[in-house]
């Protein structure tokens, strides 16, 4: 009781709130191989500052060890079936609950998951880029903010073309053919798609303007509630 005697104060409604943790935001980057989602990741990263963690869907392609070098190099690697869905949802899920996560990681020259794995500390804002994130409705619904990278297919194979030789230890010839008979038929039918889920749609490059609204927007929209797309006032929403 106060010294007085008088009646405690009352607390006021937004007391408890205000004190309450705040959850994570998680952050989908979605678009086609080579449109610019870990750019656009790191540029956010940038302008978010500290408290940023980063996740690829890429290191969560399935393990396969198991198999021949040779049939390793049969797999499609454009379908969605090519991921270990299980392991990301759990992860998401930790990430959410603001625990320290194991992250997979994986060796594209040899098409098997390392022995290692990444240690990802709690994180206010969890920026995650990949292929198929807004596919199945289980993870999509993990997300409070769904981008959508659109970028034309010449440029999205001359960046890939660029990436997988110099970064994943590819051919020229082998990078080109992926992309004729697996990378374009399965962006058709699962990558693009995905538009119809996205909260916003960005041309890459994207602009630095765009950047900076959608930082603004991670930083003050909010994390007791999910953020809203017409927080971000300065992008087309569609």
């Amino acid at each position: 009781m106060p010294k007085n005697g008088g009646a405690l104060p009352k607390r006021r409604h937004g007391d408890e709130a205000m004190k309450r943790p705040l959850r994570p935001i998680l952050v989908a980057i979605v678009g086609g191989s080579g449109a610019g989602k870990s750019r656009l990741a790191d540029r956010l990263e940038h302008e978010l500052g500290r408290g940023v963690a980063r996740l690829a869907l890429d290191d969560f392609y399935r393990d396969l060890s198991h198999l021949t070098f040779a049939q390793r190099q049969r797999v499609n690697f454009d379908h969605p079936r090519a991921i270990d869905w299980p392991c990301l949802d759990a992860v998401l899920r930790s990430c959410l609950a603001e625990r320290p996560v194991r992250v997979p990681q994986y060796d594209f020259a040899a098409h098997c998951r390392r022995a290692e794995s990444r240690s990802m500390p709690p994180a206010r804002v969890i920026l995650v880029d990949g292929l198929w994130l807004l596919r199945r409705p289980g993870v999509r619904a993990l997300f409070d903010l769904r981008l959508f990278v659109e970028c034309p297919e010449r440029l999205r194979l001359s960046r890939r073309l660029a990436r997988d030789v110099r970064e994943r230890g590819r051919t020229r010839a082998s990078v080109l053919a992926q992309f004729r008979d697996h990378v374009t038929p399965m962006h058709d039918r699962f990558v693009a798609p995905q538009q119809r889920w996205a909260d916003v749609v960005l041309r890459s490059p994207v602009a630095e303007r765009e950047v900076k609204a959608l930082a603004h927007a991670l930083l003050n929209g909010g994390q007791a509630s999910r953020l809203s797309p017409f927080s971000i006032v300065s992008l087309p929403v569609r």
